[in-house]
């Protein structure tokens, strides 16, 4: 039987504990998830390059033992990073009916550009619904405490930004 590969692609900046809920999620549908970090972040205020965004995600993926799981840089179109990588699946995280609306189109569009790519649409756990990447960064620009929005490797980094390291 084939290997059943999906991608999660993201700017995640930061990554919040909802982009991690949904990785291990996923990452327990398919035997190889590949976490696909934006190159660039087209997000107001950016806080961290892709190489950080990088760093974060493989330690927290490292450190949940989710061996199935790789981050790679995306810095192409998803759907050439999709057949470059062996992949058919992309999975978008769907919060509220806005976020719909935007992936609805996306995933038309990919799928006219692939139609042999598929999108799915993941749910984050209800007590994670709320919390975006915008929010965090906003609270964190302003010296709040992002602790319950991020996993312990983003909060880390989070802090020294605070601390100008």
């Amino acid at each position: 039987m084939a290997e059943k590969s999906a991608v999660y692609p993201g700017t995640f900046d930061p990554m919040t504990l909802g982009h991690f809920d949904l990785i291990k999620r996923a990452a327990g549908l398919y035997d190889r998830l590949i976490v696909a970090v934006a190159a660039t972040s087209t997000k107001n205020g950016a806080l961290f390059d892709a190489e950080h965004r990088l760093a974060m995600i493989r330690e927290d993926v490292e450190g949940a033992g989710l061996k199935n799981v790789t981050v790679a840089l995306l810095d192409t179109l998803l759907v050439d990073f999709c057949r470059r990588n062996g992949v058919r699946t992309v999975i978008r995280g769907v919060r509220v009916y806005s976020d719909f609306e935007y992936e609805f189109q996306m995933a038309l569009t990919n799928r006219r550009l692939a139609p042999e790519i598929e999108t799915l649409f993941m749910m984050p756990s209800e007590n994670l619904a709320y919390v975006t990447a915008s929010t965090v960064r906003e609270i964190a620009r302003y010296g709040g405490d992002t602790s319950t929005f991020v996993t312990p490797a983003v909060q880390r980094r989070l802090l020294n930004l605070r601390k100008g390291d």
